[in-house]
């Protein structure tokens, strides 16, 4: 005698999933004619109190908290420019390709510069004050000057 195919897990999971969609399908019939006789749930609003928790219940107008619209910061902030140089020292120079990278003194950051930036003739290790903009790769160094 052959075995059942349709084991007891099975048959479970199919009634679970017949059950679901029974109260699925009740569910959404119930919304329908509640929609079309024009009653409103409250159940479809949710309300944020003021800690930032969902509620039930509209929060009291007496609690609202006045915010001046003069202290709401639009858009992204402006960058400063500052007149400061930045001081550094060239830890590489290729003097053939005309390019090399200046190393800032108190970030320890690497800066890429073009021979075209420099005032004076450099070589390696010298210490340079300059300016940055952005590039293509990241910042570049600028208006370079020997110390």
């Amino acid at each position: 005698m052959a075995k059942s195919q349709q084991t007891f897990n099975k048959l479970e999971r199919e009634k679970n999933k017949a059950k679901k969609r029974e109260e699925k399908r009740k569910k959404m019939q119930a919304r329908k004619e509640a929609r079309e006789r024009g009653d409103l749930k409250q159940e479809e609003f949710v309300y944020v109190d003021h800690l930032g928790n969902f509620t039930d219940t509209p929060p009291d107008p007496a609690e609202k908290e006045e915010i001046k619209l003069e202290s709401i910061n639009l858009g992204a902030t402006k960058n400063q420019d500052f007149d400061e140089k930045i001081q550094g020292k060239v830890t590489f120079y290729d003097n053939e390709k005309g390019f090399g990278f200046i190393k800032n003194m108190t970030s320890q950051e690497s800066y890429f510069f073009h021979f075209s930036e420099c005032k004076d003739t450099l070589a390696q290790g010298d210490k340079v004050e300059f300016d940055t903009v952005r590039g293509e790769k990241g910042l570049n160094a600028v208006k370079i000057n020997k110390l």
